[in-house]
């Protein structure tokens, strides 16, 4: 009971223990989900300038030698960008995804300009300015992409433009250039009021003017709107030149932080919520099933069915096809071993109550029913001697006291058989065996039958195996049991009949068979033939005996570790085949 209980206790608090890092875990793995993805939605709305944000927080420079995630390359190339690391010398220590026409060596005026024009050529630059603590060591990161939209427009404003404006004449060329779906074109003033608007503008159209930081806004975050903004300045006529181009579809990402931070807040709640009642559940039905399981057991043993401790399907669920018991049934196993005892205890108990209620009847049946006629007949010749009546000459006198010690005799040999069946089937009777050669012993015990004057009613055979055969047998009671088939033979078939005897050798067993072409036997009779006191199914039946004869013989091979078979069909005859263990040398 103290180690149950130490196992109960145990178990309850390492589950607890278990049950609480994995809440610590998933929540930590989902916190860890979180801040991966604001950075990335992060990097999506202000890739330019967030991204140079977390490439210097993540690259380690030493001495010229640069290690930088791979993410951040992947990235690069997957958003169009290039990127370029300049020492103090000017020179390109580290590159990634860089064109062909991009220096990888640049002057101090040149770097300048790159910095305060934030272009290159035909590219779009953000630059971010690096420097050790001690000022020592210091490096620019240039991060570019190829501002088409701003090289268009350059080459439109000159081809289609007139004082700033577009010229009426143009707006069909201009219209033609505009290709894609979502593109058009608008041209404001200083005051960010739109002049003219060339192209498919959608919602665009109704827009008359921008406030001061919408167009900043755009620039600075171009994860946020449906277009990219590419923007021409002329100077002369202070109008601005804006080219909206549509984002392919299923890039555009509309979320702000708040909105994303309570979405996975949700995400987060609902994945708890839902491992918590995974765990519950798990746990009612790891410990709820076994204690179903244990009502039924109570219930079937409250009703005596003690072999029925556990059914077919429960069985499989507790145990597995090697017999050790499934791991959820594990916390019971001395509970479920201590139940399997105390079931097959009561069920031995009330297997051998049977058995002896049995035993009783059989032997109240029995003594009652084979008694009953000798019985009668002592009873009949008592009372005509004891009458008085009749004047018996000698002769009858004899008769009468030759039938009295008969009926006698078969009384006290059915009391013998009747107790003999009894020990040899609880094996309360020792029988020394030893060596007998088995052809010699059966042609002996046929040949008496032969020799038998007062047995006319059948003929006899025997055909003998060629080779001497061993066996280990007791010769008294091996005749008995020879005796009892062969008589059984005669007994219960009609006159003529012929009983032939073999012996024989199969593999290591050697074998008798004792055969007729008597009436043979129906099923029932067949199945019940070595059952006591059964005399078979026909109503008819005149025979002398107890019916304990092929009992008897069945017990005595079973007695000598051998095997006894049966084969009869109405009509055609009975055969009895024993089967015996050889032995080696010779007898």
């Amino acid at each position: 009971m103290r180690r149950i209980r130490t196992r109960l206790t145990l178990h309850f608090t390492y589950q607890v223990l278990l049950l609480w890092v994995m809440i610590v875990l998933t929540l930590t793995v989902m916190l860890l989900v979180l801040i991966s993805y604001l950075v990335n939605q992060d990097l999506k709305r202000t890739f330019s300038t967030s991204a140079l944000d977390g490439m210097t927080t993540e690259t380690i420079i030493d001495n010229g030698h640069v290690k930088m995630n791979k993410r951040w390359e992947g990235l690069l190339k997957e958003r169009g960008y290039w990127l370029q690391i300049i020492n103090e010398s000017g020179k390109a220590i580290y590159a990634v995804n860089t064109p062909n026409d991009l220096k990888t060596s640049y002057g101090a005026a040149e770097l300048l300009r790159i910095q305060e024009t934030r272009r290159l050529g035909p590219y779009r630059v953000t630059s971010l300015f690096e420097s050790e603590t001690d000022g020592l060591r210091s490096v620019l990161y240039l991060m570019g992409t190829k501002d088409v939209g701003a090289q268009r427009l350059e080459q439109w404003f000159r081809q289609f433009g007139s004082g700033g404006r577009i010229r009426e004449d143009a707006v069909d060329g201009l219209n033609r250039e505009l290709t894609g779906k979502n593109d058009y074109l608008q041209v404001i003033n200083a005051a960010g009021q739109v002049l003219q608007t060339v192209g498919h503008a959608g919602a665009g159209e109704e827009k008359q003017a921008y406030s001061p930081l919408e167009l900043v806004s755009m620039k600075a975050e171009p994860g946020k709107y449906p277009v990219d903004l590419s923007v021409y300045y002329d100077d002369a006529s202070g109008y601005t030149w804006l080219l909206h181009q549509g984002k392919p579809e299923g890039k555009f990402v509309k979320q702000t932080l708040f909105h994303d931070l309570i979405l996975v807040l949700i995400v987060i709640g609902a994945v708890v919520v839902v491992l918590t009642l995974g765990i519950s559940f798990w746990h009612g039905y790891r410990y709820g099933q076994p204690l179903m399981l244990f009502a039924s057991w109570f219930e079937r043993m409250s009703q005596g069915r003690y072999s029925e401790a556990l059914t077919e399907k429960e069985r499989k669920k507790v145990f597995r096809k090697n017999g050790k018991i499934r791991l959820r049934y594990r916390l019971y196993k001395e509970v479920i071993a201590g139940f399997y005892e105390m079931a097959t205890k009561l069920d031995a108990s009330q297997r051998e109550r049977k058995m002896l209620e049995q035993t009783r009847e059989e032997w109240m049946t029995g003594i009652s029913h084979d008694l009953r006629t000798p019985l009668s007949t002592i009873q009949g010749y008592g009372h005509l001697l004891e009458s008085g009546q009749f004047t018996w000459n000698e002769a009858e006198l004899k008769e009468m006291g030759r039938m009295i010690r008969e009926k006698g005799d078969f009384m006290l040999e059915l009391l013998q058989d009747f107790s003999l069946t009894f020990q040899l089937k609880n094996k309360s009777v020792q029988i020394p065996l030893k060596p007998i050669e088995l052809n010699e012993f059966v042609r002996r015990s046929v040949l008496r039958y032969v020799n038998d004057a007062t047995i006319d009613t059948a003929s006899f055979s025997f055909e003998e195996w060629d080779e001497e055969l061993a066996i280990l047998a007791n010769p008294k009671w091996f005749r008995r049991m020879l005796d009892n088939i062969i008589t059984n033979a005669v007994k219960h078939n009609p006159d003529g009949t012929e009983i032939s005897v073999r012996t024989g050798k199969d593999g290591e067993q050697a074998w008798i068979a004792v055969k007729d072409n008597g009436k043979g036997m129906d099923e029932e009779t067949k199945r019940n033939l070595f059952e006591r006191y059964y005399r078979g199914t026909s109503t008819d039946e005149t025979t002398d005996g107890a019916g304990l004869g092929m009992s008897i013989a069945h017990a005595i091979v079973i007695a000598h570790k051998g095997r006894i078979h049966v084969e009869s069909r109405p009509g055609l005859g009975t055969l009895v085949r024993m089967e015996f263990p050889l032995i080696d040398g010779k007898c």
